[in-house]
């Protein structure tokens, strides 16, 4: 009997503290995954920056010629039923995939020719490459043959949405409805 309770006192110490620990773990590695710092006009921000704001995220570049403006103005539409009281808790943060073309200020004009909540940034390619890895999302330079824009950019476009405390919460695809992507902010901007 003693042998049972030296043994299995421990060994219930152990579970508990894994059931206890695993969530803390597991939501450690979430907020790693979406980590980043990009630059603005005003500055470097990170994810941390907008703890207390619903944020989306959406990765693209200003000579995009549809995919980018479509998704964009989507995200703008279903922000057009929310109070300016709701708003202020809320970002949009376009990354640029571009940064040999966008400049910071261009991207500050662009991100709010949208709406007056997006923010433009981008960074170097090697932190680009590193935050579009660990999103999950794509992008890559296609050269164009006898063009006077030289290159295009094919990527992948999905706006990422966080609540309040950085956590992810949805990614939503740029196809679709802007009323599926308000239902995502309403529970998130109450």
């Amino acid at each position: 009997m003693k042998k049972l309770i030296t043994f299995g006192i421990p060994v219930i110490i152990a579970i508990v503290a894994i059931l206890f620990l695993k969530p803390i773990i597991e939501q450690s590695k979430e907020q790693k995954k979406y980590a980043f710092t990009v630059s603005t006009i005003k500055g470097d921000v990170s994810k941390e920056d907008f703890k207390g704001k619903v944020l989306a995220v959406y990765f693209g570049y200003t000579f995009c010629p549809d995919v980018c403006p479509t998704s964009l103005s989507s995200l703008a539409q279903a922000l057009s039923d929310f109070s300016p009281e709701q708003l202020k808790s809320f970002r949009g943060l376009f990354i640029s995939v571009d940064p040999d073309r966008d400049t910071l200020e261009n991207l500050k004009e662009y991100a709010q020719y949208f709406h007056p909540t997006f923010l433009g940034a981008t960074s170097n390619k090697k932190n680009i490459d590193d935050i579009t890895q660990r999103y999950g999302t794509f992008y890559e330079k296609i050269y164009l043959k006898d063009s006077k824009m030289d290159y295009s950019v094919s990527h992948t476009s999905y706006i990422y949405i966080f609540d309040k405390q950085g956590n992810f919460v949805a990614k939503v695809d740029h196809f679709s409805d802007p009323n599926k992507i308000k239902e995502s902010l309403e529970t998130l901007l109450k």
